[in-house]
């Protein structure tokens, strides 16, 4: 596993660099670049660096690290590789209760604050309806789903009623984009990293029992019902907190544990997960703005290019997972 996470670590440094020194629309030269990140070299160099490159990789980094955490805690959480915040709705709710401050004009915290709110809402709502003398996996997705649906139905309705400046706010956030990226979002998502981290280690021992099953793990002393809850919560939180800097980036979470756990060999590859989400977020949004014939292009789109596939192979193997 170490080797695996030190590879891991060794290609999210290359495509970080790649992204400070060659990524980005200003027409800079590469023998410029170099110097600014190093502290020499022009003005005007420094400031692409540091104020808009830098804060983009870091961003893309730590939201990649926090979806792969957040789809690691609900697969381990519900047992099921294709449980993540996309098909439990917990994005679908970020996007709804974002859409609906846009759609009134409200831009900047306000966003962010209310894809919090609706991400976690969403994930009291899911769990409080999955509510059977006790919370089971099978009825937390089908619920989940139901929910996610009912969101999205809402986040459609926002944008056919809103005007055309608001729809376009709306629509350039759901698509997922990192152009937006600063230093106050980058700091955020290392805090929440941090804390959530912090937390997936403190609810792993419990976690690891729920692939005992709920008696067995209740009988081993863990409190089912009150950890589901809290893990539930907590992988919302996660995603919630990296989608209201980024908006919706799709698959991320989906694919990274299942490919951590193949890398690793293990199914408890939190760390593993947070390091895949990280590359797949710096990859797709290298491409994304140094594509020929298609850049720019929102990194949501290519992360959708490439989950498609996966889901579908997550549905013919997903039987297959390493224990």
């Amino acid at each position: 596993m170490l080797l695996v996470c030190v590879g891991l670590g060794a290609a999210i440094l290359m495509l970080a660099a790649a992204e400070v020194l060659i990524a980005g629309s200003a027409e800079i030269l590469l023998a410029d670049m170099i110097p600014a990140a190093f502290g020499r070299g022009d003005g005007l160099a420094a400031y692409v660096v540091f104020e808009t490159r830098v804060p983009r990789a870091l961003v893309a980094l730590l939201a990649g690290a926090l979806f792969g955490l957040a789809g690691h805690l609900y697969q381990r959480l519900v047992g099921n590789v294709l449980a993540t915040p996309d098909i439990l709705g917990i994005s679908a709710g970020a996007s709804a209760a974002a859409t609906a401050v846009l759609t009134l004009g409200v831009v900047g915290v306000g966003v962010q604050v209310s894809a919090v709110v609706g991400a976690v809402g969403v994930a009291a709502l899911v769990f409080l309806l999955s509510w059977h003398r006790g919370v089971s996996p099978y009825r937390l997705v089908l619920v989940g789903i139901g929910i996610g649906a009912c969101a999205s139905a809402v986040t459609t309705y926002l944008v056919t009623r809103a005007d055309e400046m608001s729809v376009e706010r709306a629509l350039r956030w759901m698509i997922g984009s990192l152009g937006g990226a600063d230093w106050p979002g980058v700091w955020a998502l290392a805090l929440t990293l941090m804390i959530g981290g912090a937390g997936l280690a403190a609810a792993s021992r419990g976690l690891r029992t729920f692939a005992l099953g709920d008696d067995l793990a209740a009988a081993l002393g863990t409190r089912v019902s009150r950890l589901r809850f809290a893990s539930l919560l907590l992988g919302a939180g996660l995603a919630a907190i990296a989608t209201s800097i980024t908006g919706p980036i799709g698959f991320v979470a989906l694919v990274s544990g299942p490919l951590a756990a193949r890398l690793v060999r293990r199914a408890d590859a939190a760390v593993a997960a947070a390091l895949v989400g990280a590359v797949i977020v710096l990859a797709a949004d290298l491409i994304a703005q140094t594509a020929p014939f298609i850049s720019p292009v929102p990194t949501g789109s290519i992360t959708a290019v490439i989950g498609a596939p996966a889901l579908i192979y997550l549905l013919v193997h997903g039987r297959r997972r390493p224990s």
